[in-house]
């Protein structure tokens, strides 16, 4: 049976990977956005304003699937070393 960190490093991961998945998602929505709304625009000025704030959007969201892998692989050290350190005590107290 998994132990606890195990379990919770496991969840952490998927978690990060599943966010990032959501995250692209939307970036490739928001290049759909794009594309349509450069169809639709009357001027050009109009047309840059809409891309710009589309683009912004995308950084945004490729950012916040980057920060929730990183916050897996984080979860996962962190539950690694908490593992190790409880087999350390564990040891001493054998001894």
């Amino acid at each position: 049976m998994a132990s606890r960190s195990e379990r919770f490093k496991r969840v952490a991961v998927k978690a990060a990977k599943k966010a990032k998945q959501w995250a692209q998602v939307a970036v490739r929505e928001a290049d759909r956005l794009l594309e349509e709304a450069q169809k639709r625009a009357e001027t050009e000025e109009r047309q840059m304003r809409i891309k710009r704030a589309l683009v912004r959007t995308g950084k945004v969201l490729k950012a916040v699937g980057r920060a929730a892998l990183v916050a897996g692989v984080a979860a996962g050290i962190a539950a690694a070393r908490a593992e190790n350190r409880a087999r350390k005590l564990t040891k001493k107290a054998k001894r």
